[in-house]
């Protein structure tokens, strides 16, 4: 988009301040990830959590002159204001009005499942043949959508974009700014489908988004969908595909005999491709893909030849520590102007002064000229203070690039070259076509090589908070607890994350985990649940919060306080003992509690306690009891102290539980990682975490022949074993040798047979089409965390807790 502030006003119906003249190429509405100012507008978003208008000053400094907000906050000359009503609707008129200029045909994907993969695969299969513009990653919200429309120019036949919804009357919103040509409905599932009465009212509002269309190409293997869009849209040209031979479109062939190839009927017309991947998901996605492709008059030669050159989509940038303290962020899964903003943006959640960018040739190539200079202009501002330009297209256009930079043909190249090799402390971006294999890069700095892997998936780790957050007021306050190291995720990592999306507080368990936090730059309030006398002068000297259960950690932190000089009133969190009987002030010290914080010059930040039984339904009158004791003993404390300090008793299950109980704060631990007891909770959330290794060899034995130490495992016929590189030095029990465990092995579970070894363990795989290299589900999602612990007899806790730290952990966002 290129308007004018004049412009803008004009269109939204805002109120202008300032230079008329002004132009506006891109809106950013985060002020810690604006990766450019050059024609730039931040908008300030108001939600229920958070005001953008205290951001604004931020964004000035950075260098923004156009702001977009509800009120002027700031007298600054060189800045224009747009003053609005509602930001939200200021970028949604704008969208509308913007994608009414333009006469470019349009598909919109909407669903529960597999939006993203659809929308990609068809720009994957359609930008050959169109000028194409679609969604960036998974941009389909009340923001998001408008967002992705902006993108379109006069250039662009073909748009492709996807529409989101989490809550009633959404889609009509949507639908008023996007109206698609064709509209495809993916698969239905649980998702949000909490905010909603049922699943037909799920339906109805997602296919509101289908109003104007022409086409409705929909997965119809849910009856009620079918049901429904055949009754309210029965004049509109509707395709239906999935496995369900009532489907327009289907596969007739038996899709799970990995020896033949997949045979689908397509409206009549019948054709078979090869598949590699069968998992029904992907299967039903690319049906989807067909049906479209076929819509659109693609002969049947041509439709194979696309979805066999379909890629898989890595729709995520992944974070490993590297040799010479080097941090990489690996995104080289694709390579767009879209993508590499994203990782841009990315970068900037990093406390990281010193950056490196490694970037190959882009394999869009219309107009280079105009492409590469946007790219050198966007890096430009990035500050980085070195760039590695990979290709014989965009070293052609190194003069742009104001950085220190070095030029390479091919990526071997680039591992070769002395400048490459001296990198240390940095953060290193890695941005680049799959074609050039940018990925040795990041095998070649990796600090830990070995292909077992602790995979954090930091969406979903964020996707679970804002589930838990749905449960309690705006106003009330979310302390993280990232205490051994993060329940095994790690240790800065988690809080550095946690802190760029404001976390009001984290919670650690001795003072040396928060001491690492800070020195790693967390400023967000931490608070230590169980500080040890030894440890009292770092509590202090690192501006930690000590919780204080008993006189005696009372007066020998006070004396320390005394000893180190401090001035002012030293924040503290009083523990109450309410039914747990672990650690808290009981109710008959309160009063001798007060008199002696009132000679204290110390200010007590929370009162607390924790409960014992909060996910343990039949626990419910104990849980009660403890509120109660709770309720009693923090009024009477906060009435002797004459202030009102922070009031918090629920962690994760309490949140989920008793959400009428959530006072001023909760504690969220386990639940970011997805794990829960509610039933009805439970589908809402998303598994963060995932252990994964490869099968590193298969041997093929012979019936009564033994496998591992002691011989405890004799094959009771000819069968197959692979050994996996994991054992109980990773954080594999023992126990679960012979049957007890299994893994996960192409969308099977197998059985661990032998005794676990150190640093290996074996499975019978049988007849399973697995091969040396393939990837080992250790736990994710089948088996899932849940289950993994299962078989170990324990509680999720544990096992992340016992993972190793030679495990190496990686970081990923979607």
């Amino acid at each position: 988009m290129k308007y004018t502030a004049q412009q803008l006003a004009e269109i939204a119906n805002a109120q202008l301040i300032g230079d008329p003249n002004k132009v506006v190429k891109n809106l950013a509405f985060d002020s810690r990830i604006i990766y450019s100012v050059q024609d730039t507008a931040f908008l300030a978003i108001k939600t229920e959590k958070n005001n953008g208008e205290k951001y604004i000053a931020s964004a000035i400094e950075k260098g923004i002159h156009v702001i977009i907000a509800e009120q002027k906050t700031i007298d600054n000359d060189e800045v224009s204001w747009l003053l609005v009503e509602n930001a939200i609707d200021f970028v949604q008129k704008l969208a509308r009005y913007h994608f009414n200029q333009y006469n470019i045909s349009s598909i919109g994907v909407t669903g529960s499942n597999g939006k993203t993969i659809v929308k990609e695969w068809l720009y994957q299969s359609l930008s050959d043949d169109f000028s194409c513009v679609k969604s960036p990653k998974s941009f389909n919200s009340q923001l998001g959508l408008p967002l992705s429309l902006l993108k379109i120019n006069a250039s662009h036949q073909l748009g492709i974009f996807e529409v989101g919804i989490s809550k009633p009357n959404e889609m009509e919103k949507l639908q008023e700014i996007f109206s698609p040509k064709i509209g495809i409905l993916t698969h239905i599932g649980s998702a949000h489908i909490a905010h909603f009465q049922n699943e037909k009212q799920l339906i109805e509002e997602k296919i509101t988004l289908f109003k104007n269309s022409e086409v409705i190409v929909f997965n119809g293997d849910n009856d009620l969908a079918f049901s429904i869009l055949n009754e309210k849209y029965s004049s509109k040209h509707l395709i239906s595909y999935g496995f369900g031979k009532h489907n327009d479109v289907h596969i007739i062939s038996d899709w799970k005999d990995r020896t033949k190839d997949i045979t689908v009927t397509c409206l009549g017309e019948v054709f078979s491709f090869p598949v590699h991947q069968r998992d029904e998901a992907t299967l039903v996605n690319a049906l989807a893909v067909i049906t479209v492709l076929y819509h659109l008059g693609y002969a049947r030669e041509k439709i194979i030849e696309k979805i066999h050159h379909l890629k898989s989509v890595e729709m995520r940038l992944e974070a490993v520590n590297g040799i010479r303290n080097n941090l990489i962020i690996n995104d080289s899964f694709n390579l767009d102007l879209d993508s590499l903003k994203i990782a841009y943006q990315f970068i900037k959640e990093y406390n990281k002064p010193n950056k490196v960018l490694i970037i190959t040739d882009f394999v869009e190539k219309h107009n280079a000229d105009e492409l590469y200079k946007e790219v050198a202009d966007l890096t430009n501002e990035q500050n980085f203070n070195m760039i590695f330009l990979v290709g014989e297209e965009i070293q052609k256009y190194q003069s742009l690039f104001k950085a220190l930079s070095f030029s390479f043909n091919k990526i071997s190249e680039l591992i070769k070259s002395q400048e490459f090799n001296k990198l240390e402390n940095q953060l290193i971006l890695l941005k680049g076509a799959r074609k050039f294999e940018t990925e040795k890069v990041k095998t070649y700095l990796e600090l830990q090589k070995h292909e077992t892997v602790l995979e954090v998936n930091l969406n979903k780790v964020l996707h679970n908070i804002r589930v838990h957050q749905s449960f309690l007021r705006p106003e009330t306050k979310m302390m993280a607890m990232v205490k051994a190291y993060s329940y095994g995720l790690g240790g800065y990592e988690i809080a550095e994350f946690l802190q760029h999306h404001h976390i009001d507080y984290l919670g650690v368990a001795v003072a040396d985990e928060g001491v690492e936090l800070r020195k790693n730059g967390i400023i967000t309030p931490i608070i230590v649940m169980n500080p040890e006398q030894h440890s009292y002068n770092a509590v202090i000297d690192f501006n930690l919060e000590p919780n204080i259960y008993s006189f005696r950690v009372l007066e020998l932190f006070y004396q320390q306080l005394k000893q180190a000089d401090f001035v002012g009133d030293y924040p503290i969190h009083i523990k109450l003992e309410t039914g747990m009987h672990r650690l808290g002030f009981k109710e008959d010290e309160l009063d001798e509690l007060i008199q002696r914080l009132k000679q204290m010059n110390i200010r007590v930040k929370s009162i607390f306690s924790h409960l014992s039984s909060a996910d343990i339904p039949a626990e419910r009158e104990y849980t009660l009891q403890q509120f109660e004791v709770f309720e009693r003993q923090s009024e009477r404390l906060i009435q002797g102290l004459g202030y009102t300090p922070i009031q918090h008793i629920l962690n994760s299950s309490g949140i989920l539980n008793y959400p009428e109980y959530q006072y001023d704060m909760v504690r969220i631990g386990i639940g970011m990682v997805g794990i829960c007891y509610n039933e009805k909770v439970k589908p809402l959330l998303q598994p963060a975490v995932a252990f994964k290794s490869v099968i590193s060899q298969i041997s093929e034995i012979k019936k009564d022949v033994s496998v591992s130490y002691g011989r405890r495992y004799k094959a009771e016929k000819d069968t197959r074993i692979a050994t996996i590189p994991v054992g109980y030095a990773d954080g594999i029990p023992r126990l679960l040798s012979n049957g007890v465990g299994f893994v996960g092995i192409k969308n099977a579970i197998v059985p661990i047979v032998g005794s676990v070894c150190m640093d290996m363990m074996m499975v019978n795989i049988e007849d399973i089409p697995a091969k040396e290299g393939d990837e080992v589900i250790i736990f994710n999602g089948h088996p899932s965390l849940e289950e993994f612990a299962h078989y170990c007899k324990t509680i999720p806790y544990e096992v992340l807790t016992s993972i190793s730290r030679r495990v190496k952990r990686v970081y990923v966002k979607d």
